[in-house]
């Protein structure tokens, strides 16, 4: 209330703007996006309150390219960004290689089989789902709360990461030290970033909670062109700049190749970037690499986790829908998304020494900060500043309603429609979808408090809990024999080690996945032969529905036998190969942009010309082969 009285109040915000980095113009183009975000929530609040199907899931009528557009709004999120552009800046183009940590590659998978996979379950969650996997005994009921609370779980870990990012990047720009006069509390400086959060979250809350699904995917669609808009005009920006300069770096940072270590070395040019090197870890990249490169294989496998990415293709139109969905995340969102993070490292590297001081947190630097110090900068124009903000906005609303959103999914579909009111009307639905959105929010926020930065929350979510998540989410689909016992002690296994180790291990996550990863195999194999098989019926029905491949013999024997004409999936190698094929075109769509701001035309065409033919590749072997 207290931040409304200082915009209502004419005196005050004058005062405030002959302090603040933003112009009339900045601020105006800030306040017609958020004022949108507010007119689509109430425009699309009846249509989403029907039934829990048009709130959770739009009704399954969304085109797929409008859902693949949203997936990819969502996955633009500022957190990532600010990792992003950080990690360019420091080791150029081997940087390629570190999203593999969460893994991006994830999307190739379920481009090629997955999405389809988990399409044709028909269900509104991931939850629901393990009720189609496993039945509705007693450990199919443990494993479905299982779901519930790791979802519940790495939900708020991404509202919280997203959270944080936020705040760092709105604080650049409105320094506390001009409003605090005017707040009738006192605020230490290390929880001012959560005082602008909760602002800005208020907005993505109202317009997500009031239209569901449907809200989410229409503010994504315009956030998107926002987005877009900011992305091309800051690689513009960089470019002509680096018209006029040399970029300074060390030898081998434009090459994406690598040796036993990085081979990255800063000294004479920026020697403190080595010691940012030094803090992240990552010197002996040949293991790390391969670390990286086994986690994201087994958690591909394994398939989405049950976030934002899992709704959205439960929310497609079909099984094929699904696939072109996650297929069109990628084109839609790595190289507008790389243009941004190229051209801010760009301007980042050239005026590193003009920018350094306003990077320092006490007597470190924070390169964190190089994503806002830039875009407060003289180089980017008045008004220009406004769009890019808004576009960066734009992606911590998307990212967070999309989270907010999936939680939503699971507490009201999940635990409030299946346990506590099984009859519930419209009106009642509707109401818990309100008030599971506010409390998840207010959880979110105090997650946030005691996060520490940026890539400790980011590193703690791809190593830590999707470690936990591997094991079981693997065999759950290859498997005929694991059970819901299995599922339910593999996760719990590997999920209490997930949020133990941080406590008792001083190093990177992705060093003790294995042992993660290890313990939650013993779990899942404890669990499977402690228990019966799942019922033959269920297992028929989801082999014949899901169709996988696998080790599913005996369940195939029974289905042949019962129906002669069923064909079993014989495409495991076509799938490896299209899967193989689509990590080296997704590298493309990331190299490309880059290349295109760096204009290194030599990179730029050899890149580009692998992205030609394994486009052609996909087409023949993977598009054309699409069925329901």
């Amino acid at each position: 209330m207290a931040i409304l009285f200082i915009f209502a109040n004419e005196i005050v915000v004058q005062k405030i703007m002959e302090h603040i980095l933003l112009s009339w113009y900045d601020l105006l183009i800030i306040l017609v996006y958020l004022l949108g975000l507010i007119v689509i929530g109430l425009l699309l609040k009846k249509r989403a309150s029907q039934n829990i199907d048009s709130y959770l899931l739009g009704g399954n009528n969304m085109p797929w390219y409008m859902l693949g557009l949203s997936n990819a709004s969502g996955m633009f999120d500022i957190s990532g960004t600010t990792w992003l552009v950080t990690i360019l800046f420091v080791y150029g183009m081997k940087s390629l290689w570190l999203p593999w940590l969460w893994p991006v590659f994830n999307q190739v998978f379920l481009m090629v089989y997955l999405s389809a996979w988990l399409r044709r379950s028909g269900v509104r969650t991931g939850a629901e789902w393990i009720t189609f996997r496993f039945g509705t005994g007693k450990d199919a009921q443990f494993s479905h709360w299982i779901i519930v609370v790791f979802a519940l779980i790495t939900c708020l870990a991404y509202l919280a990461y997203g959270f944080i990012g936020l705040g760092k990047f709105v604080e650049i720009f409105i320094p506390w030290e001009v409003i605090s006069p005017y707040i009738p509390i006192n605020v230490s400086p290390e929880f001012v970033p959560h005082i602008y959060g909760i602002v800005f979250t208020l907005f993505a809350v109202f317009y997500s909670v009031l239209g569901g699904m449907l809200s989410v995917v229409w503010a994504d669609v315009m956030q998107y062109v926002i987005m877009s808009v900011s992305s091309i005009v800051i690689a513009i920006i960089a470019m002509v700049t680096l018209a006029d300069a040399n970029l300074i770096v060390p030898d081998g940072w434009y090459s994406p190749f690598f040796g036993w270590t990085l081979d990255i070395d800063w000294s004479g040019i920026y020697a403190e970037v080595n010691e940012k090197i030094a803090s992240d870890g990552y010197s002996l990249f040949s293991l790390f690499f391969g670390l990286m490169l086994f986690k994201g294989i087994l958690v591909s496998l394994a398939g989405p986790a049950p976030t934002y990415d899992m709704q959205k293709i439960l929310s497609t139109k079909s099984p094929k829908d699904a696939a072109k969905m996650s297929g069109f995340v990628s084109v839609a969102l790595f190289p507008i998304r790389f243009l941004m993070i190229a051209g801010i490292t760009v301007l980042g590297i050239l005026l590193y020494p003009e920018v350094k001081s306003s990077m320092m947190i006490g007597d470190r630097i924070d390169f964190e900060q190089i994503l806002p110090v830039i875009i407060k900068h003289p180089v980017i124009p008045l008004g220009v500043t406004g769009i890019i903000l808004a576009g960066l906005l734009a992606a911590f609303m998307s990212t967070f309603a999309g989270t907010l959103n999936a939680a939503q999914a699971y507490i009201v579909n999940d635990v409030y429609c299946r346990y506590i009111r099984p009859n519930a009307s419209s009106k009642q639905v509707t109401r818990a979808n309100y008030l599971s959105g506010i409390i998840l929010v207010i959880v979110s926020i105090g997650f946030g408090v005691f996060a520490l930065d940026v890539n400790s929350v980011m590193q703690w979510i791809v190593s830590g809990i999707y470690g936990s998540y591997v094991a079981a989410n693997v065999l759950k689909w290859h498997w005929w024999r694991f059970n819901g016992s299995g599922f339910a002690w593999g996760m719990v296994a590997g999920l209490v080690p997930a949020l133990l180790f941080p406590l008792i291990f001083d190093v990177l996550p992705l060093y003790y996945f294995p042992l993660i990863l290890i313990i939650s195999i013993i779990g899942c194999i404890i669990g499977t032969y402690a228990r019966p098989a799942t019922d033959r019926e269920v297992l028929k029905d989801f082999y014949v529905r899901t169709r996988p491949w696998g080790v599913w013999t005996p369940i195939l024997q029974e289905v042949k036998r019962e129906n002669p004409e069923f064909q079993e999936n014989k495409n495991f190698k076509r799938d490896m190969f299209n899967v193989s094929v689509g990590i080296i075109w997704q590298l493309m769509l990331a190299a490309i942009p880059i290349y295109f701001v760096l204009m290194d035309k030599v990179s730029f065409i050899v890149a580009a010309l692998i992205l030609v033919v394994t486009t052609f590749t996909l087409k023949k072997t993977w598009y054309d082969k699409l069925e329901d």
